[in-house]
């Protein structure tokens, strides 16, 4: 079982991080994952000239990984004022936070392994540095902000209660009449701010990158797809060659994945409950059938949907002996771990990352307390696709403050011209040209009567 961190309640306009030491690896692997990202290296090149941020605060609640280190830096070369907490609670790479914190004045609160308390005393610190923009990966801070702006107190974590209990009405309000914008990174935290904004209850505007063509068709599928496998070997060192996987949910993190799995040999299982993703699978080559049927089956399950007690203890009863559980979805709570924990013996760890759980005379293996494996147990995506990513994300918040205020209080998509710029620069960064239309190709998808 993974060892939880306790930390103590970080002050405002410092850190907390596990130790500033580790920040010359940091630096060093941040600098390894640089030179796989020149798309976001040429916005930043651009920020630091033109300052598009400056004066802004912003408050980030990202995965703490080298990656997401460039990010922080482009955005503080644009002038930003960066507060960093984590997304969860095992993703954090404590190198890469002591780095950020020593060498450029981010204001990180990030542990790996922190407890619960810890985690949401990072995003009230997040909070309290007051942004003017957000960027979230899972919409946390939002969430957390809105109960405020809702006083549905009693909704938000005990340390974020506890410090808003003792803020005056005028403090309270000031941290929602602040902000000017938000962005959401992941297809959960998408879901989540569209029933905000359903309900009438959305207090800003969001740009959901995560909609972007160059965010979930290339970190969704090949990035998911990879770091997802990295995760698992890593944990468990298995051979996919001859296994079943079984893949829960067909989005485009599962059809990354799956392609992955096969690509390695496996047999895949997909389970779905919509019937045109299920159908794709189908056509896609892959057997579709219940998670009931499935479970019997599979040697490795993995959830990618977003969704809430994926495989449960009825499940969990009828797999092998020896079966592997994994989630790479956003929260821990696709696999029913508290319905196992109450049916089962255990845990025992055998491995970093690898709890057995006695079941029903059979051992079931959790990986990474059923938090996102390919942050829990490996890196995360590889640079090259966060590259893109975190390109959207950047401008997106260069898009907020251009906008002034002005976007309604709805989910938006990031202006699509925005998208084939981040594409084109990631061509040429690969040396890649393409044909442009001629005026007459133009000419002709721009008429409806050249005939046949």
């Amino acid at each position: 079982m993974t060892t939880t961190t306790k930390s103590s309640a970080p002050q405002q306009g410092a850190y907390d991080v596990r130790d500033l030491k580790l920040a010359d690896e940091g630096r060093r692997r941040t600098e390894w994952a640089e030179q796989f990202m020149p798309v976001l290296r040429q916005i930043r090149e651009r920020f630091a000239k033109e300052r598009p941020l400056k004066g802004k605060k912003l408050s980030a609640c990202l995965h703490v990984t080298t990656e997401t280190a460039n990010l922080a830096i482009t955005l503080k070369a644009g002038g930003a004022d960066v507060a960093l907490c984590a997304s969860n609670p095992l993703s954090t790479q404590d190198d890469v936070a002591a780095y950020l914190a020593r060498d450029h004045g981010v204001r990180v609160y990030a542990i790996k392994g922190e407890d619960n308390e810890s985690y949401y005393l990072h995003i009230q610190a997040a909070i309290a540095h007051e942004p003017d923009i957000t960027m979230d990966d899972g919409a946390d801070v939002v969430g957390a902000l809105h109960m405020i702006a809702l006083e549905r107190l009693d909704d938000l974590a005990p340390p974020v209660r506890r410090w808003v209990e003792g803020l005056g009405k005028t403090e309270r309000r000031r941290l929602i009449s602040k902000v000017i914008g938000s962005t959401e990174e992941t297809t959960t935290g998408v879901i989540r701010l569209r029933a905000m904004a359903k309900e009438g209850v959305l207090q800003f505007p969001v740009i959901a990158v995560n909609d972007s063509l160059t965010k979930h068709l290339f970190d969704n599928r090949y990035g998911t797809g990879q770091s997802t496998m990295d995760g698992i070997l890593r944990a468990t060192n298995l051979l996919v060659a001859g296994s079943t996987f079984v893949v829960c949910g067909y989005g485009w993190c599962g059809r990354g994945f799956a392609m992955r799995a096969r690509g390695l040999g496996a047999t895949v299982i997909v389970t779905e409950i919509d019937p045109l993703k299920a159908l794709e699978a189908r056509m896609d080559g892959y057997l579709v059938m219940p998670m009931a049927d499935a479970a019997r089956l599979g040697d490795v399950f993995v959830t990618v949907t977003g969704n809430t007690h994926v495989i449960r203890v009825e499940h969990m009863k009828v797999m092998k002996d020896g079966a592997i559980i994994a989630n790479s979805g956003h929260f821990n709570v696709e696999i029913d771990l508290d319905g196992l924990a109450k049916a089962a013996k255990g845990p025992r760890a055998v491995r970093d990352f690898v709890d057995e759980w006695m079941l029903a005379g059979k051992r079931v293996f959790v990986l990474g307390e059923g938090r996102l494996i390919n942050l829990a147990a490996a890196e995360g995506h590889p640079a090259s696709v966060m590259d893109m990513s975190f390109a959207n994300q950047s401008l997106a918040a260069e898009h907020l403050v251009r906008q002034g205020g002005t976007l309604p209080k709805a989910v938006h998509r990031l202006p699509v011209e925005i998208d084939r710029d981040v594409a084109a620069l990631k061509l040429a960064s690969m040396g890649i040209t393409i044909d442009e239309l001629t005026k007459e190709q133009q000419h002709y998808l721009a008429s409806w009567d050249a005939g046949t």
